[in-house]
Formats: structure tokens, C-alpha cells, sequence
């Protein structure tokens, strides 16, 4: 509708304007000696206005023949970005499609361009990288340090998981060193490269920021802790003096996880420091009951074996049935010499729980009291047992990477 308002504005303004130049009788007198024109001044207001549209155009047209050269310098830009985008999508679609060498193509086309140079490289550096091209991968990194440097969180991000993925761990905390500042996934990437190349005391504090920026929630970062710690207590297990020194340095909550517990109370009493791990099962054991530990309590030599079978009964009365507890007691009452009690807290713990250690317990028992059948029927059930348990374990693992 708004076209036939036009119109008809058009025509009532040219209307209009037919009417008042009807009743024009007024004349333009232009006096230039010799010379004298007289115009009507309905042509001279026509011949005004025909001058002033002919120098509008006249000046546009000048313009426009300035502007051209910039006008198809920006046409090609723009050409080209149009052309550098449709080939970064052709790319990203390829490589999603798992076509790789198609999508190296299509990204190294982009590296030239303006237009997201260093989203190409890195594009093409990881399809280059599925097809097992590596130094072309190096190459294309380079390219995008060097078309686009100020993208480096990008660059490092990439090359950082690329030489995980190779198992490059060293060289991948190098490249990641480069990060201005580590953002949350630095922060993953650095982890999983410090735990692949074992460097357990740098993972506690990436755990913790971690937990800290909500990647882990306090389960998963106590179980990463967990491990990092027995690992780091392993790493130990040879010099007493400097187990005792980072033992010392773990927090007192920490200290009473019985995983962590454990790894040190057998690292202790390797080494000959049976009252430290003595005193490391007994104070996870009263923050919380782990039959593991308990199963440790009997392994703590030079240790008074009075007073661990006095701390191990007090335990017993509060887990009456647990069948590692009995095996515990039986065998420190063994070491004492306590045959009857001995026995006893064995039987009961076979009878609660069947394993191959309490029968071999139990063989070494009566062999040492001279009953032989016994000795020789407890041997023989410790070794079906432990027989058993070995298939068990070597069908999971078979069954394992199905």
C-alpha cells in the first residue's frame, strides 16, 4: 500500500506544481554588458534545478570512480571470507566425520586467510595427527604461532592433548607452560600428564584446584588424592627417614584413610618400623573399622605382642564376626605361643570366612604341634583356595578388554 501512496502523492505534487507555474508571469533579467537575457521564471527555476540534479549525478559518478578500487578491494575480502569460512565448515564436518585427509585439506586452505587462521592450523594439525602425520602436525602448530600468536590458549590446548596422546608427558607439561594463565582445561591436561608420568606430588595441587573449580566433586578428588598418596608412600618404602618425614607432613584426616593407612603401615614394617605401623593401623582402625588393616595389625614385628593382642581382642568385641580379625588374633597368639587361642580364633575365622591364608595358618599351626593330617588338610585347602583365586583373577583380566 505504501507505493500507491506515493503515486499519488506524486501526482498531486506535480499537479501542484502545474498550477502555480500557470499563474507565474514573472520574468528573470540577466545583465551582462553588452549583453542582456530576459527568461521566463518558470524556465529559470526548470533550468536551476535540471543544473543541480545534473551536478548531483555528475559528482556522484565522480565519487563512485574514487571509491571503486577500495569498493572491490572489500568485495574480494569479503569474498574471501565467505570462501575461508565455507572451507573451515567443510573442514570441521570432515573431521567430525572422521574423513581426515579431506579435512586437513580443507583446513590448511584457511591457514592463508584472515579469517580464523589459527582455527585452521589447529584443525588441520589434528587431522594430520589421526592420520599418524606428525611432523606434518608440528608444522601446521608452527603455522598457527606464527599467523596468529595471540591465539595461544588454542595452539597449547591442542598440542598439549596431542602429546598426551602419544605419551609424551614431559613434553606436553612444556608445552603447557606457555598458557598464560591455566584455565580449567590446562588444568585437566596438566593432571592427566603429571599422573601419566608419575609425578604424584605435583598432582595434589592440580587435584585441589580442580575440586576447588567443581571438576571433581570431594568423592572422585578423594579418591585421586587417595592414590596419589599411596603412590607417593611407595615411592618411600626404601628409606625410613624420609617416609617418616612426609608421613609427618600429611594432614591427620588424610592419615586415618585406611587406603593410605595401609600402604604406610606396610612400608613401615618393611623397613623394621613395626611400632610406627603399629601406631598407623590403630589410629585409622579407631576413626574408622577396615578388616585390611586389621589384617596388617599381625605383620607389625618388634612391636609388644601382649598389647597388640589386648588392642586387637578390644576390637573383636565390637566385630565379633569378622573373619580377618580372627585370622589377626590367631596368628599373633601363635607368635606368642598361646596355642589354644591360637587355634581357636583360627577355626573361628575359617569357619567365618574360608581363605587360603587362614588354612595356611592353621598348617603352620599344626605342623608346628606335630598333627600331621591336620597339617596336611589345611595345606591342601590353602592350596585349592589360592588355586581358585588365581583362575579367578587371570579370567577377569582376560575378560577385561571385552
Amino acid at each position: 500500500m505504501r507505493w500507491l501512496f506515493w503515486i499519488l502523492g506524486l501526482f498531486a505534487l506535480a499537479v501542484a506544481l502545474a498550477l502555480a507555474l500557470r499563474f507565474n508571469t514573472g520574468y528573470v533579467l540577466v545583465v551582462s554588458p553588452p549583453y542582456r537575457l530576459e527568461l521566463s521564471l518558470n524556465v529559470f527555476i526548470f533550468g536551476c534545478v535540471t543544473a543541480i540534479g545534473l551536478g548531483y549525478l555528475l559528482l556522484r559518478f565522480v565519487l563512485g570512480a574514487l571509491e571503486l578500487p577500495a569498493r572491490v578491494r572489500e568485495y574480494r575480502a569479503r569474498r574471501q571470507r565467505d570462501n575461508s569460512r565455507t572451507a573451515l565448515l567443510d573442514a570441521l564436518r570432515a573431521f567430525f566425520e572422521g574423513r581426515y585427509g579431506r579435512a586437513e585439506k580443507a583446513a590448511a586452505a584457511v591457514i592463508e586467510s584472515d579469517e580464523m587462521p589459527a582455527l585452521g592450523a589447529v584443525l588441520a594439525a589434528r587431522a594430520a595427527h589421526a592420520l599418524r602425520r606428525y611432523d606434518q602436525r608440528d608444522e601446521y602448530l608452527d603455522r598457527a604461532s606464527a599467523r596468529a600468536p595471540e591465539d595461544v590458549a588454542m595452539r597449547v590446548i591442542a598440542e598439549a592433548e596431542l602429546l598426551l596422546e602419544q605419551r609424551r608427558f614431559q613434553e606436553a607439561l612444556f608445552a603447557l607452560k606457555a598458557l598464560p594463565e591455566k584455565h580449567t582445561a590446562g588444568l585437566r591436561l596438566e593432571l592427566r600428564a603429571q599422573q601419566l608420568a608419575k609425578n604424584w606430588e605435583q598432582t595434589l595441587p592440580l587435584i585441589e584446584q580442580l575440586r576447588k573449580r567443581h571438576v571433581f566433586d570431594a568423592a572422585q578428588a578423594e579418591q585421586l588424592r587417595r592414590y596419589a598418596l599411596i603412590e607417593i608412600i611407595k615411592r618411600r618404602a626404601l628409606d625410613r627417614h624420609a617416609l617418616e618425614d612426609y608421613w609427618q607432613k600429611i594432614p591427620a584426616d588424610q592419615k586415618r584413610d585406611p587406603k593410605v593407612a595401609a600402604a604406610a603401615a606396610k612400608c613401615f614394617a618393611e623397613l623394621g618400623g613395626g611400632e610406627q605401623a603399629c601406631q598407623v593401623i590403630e589410629m585409622a582402625i579407631e576413626h574408622e573399622w577396615d578388616s585390611e588393616l586389621a589384617g596388617l595389625y599381625a605383620d607389625c614385628g618388634g612391636v609388644a605382642l601382649v598389647r597388640r593382642i589386648e588392642r586387637a581382642e578390644k576390637w573383636l568385641k565390637t566385630n565379633p564376626r569378622d573373619g580377618v580379625l580372627l585370622l589377626t588374633l590367631g596368628r599373633l597368639c601363635a607368635q606368642q605361643e598361646l596355642w589354644g587361642k591360637a587355634q581357636s580364633y583360627l577355626d573361628a575365622s575359617v569357619a567365618l570366612e574360608p581363605t587360603w591364608t587362614a588354612h595356611l595358618a592353621l598348617a603352620e599351626l599344626h605342623d608346628g604341634l606335630g598333627h600331621a593330617d591336620a597339617a596336611r588338610r589345611h595345606s591342601r585347602a590353602s592350596l585349592d583356595l589360592a588355586v581358585a583365586q588365581l583362575k579367578q583373577i587371570s579370567g577377569g583380566r582376560r575378560r577385561a578388554p571385552l
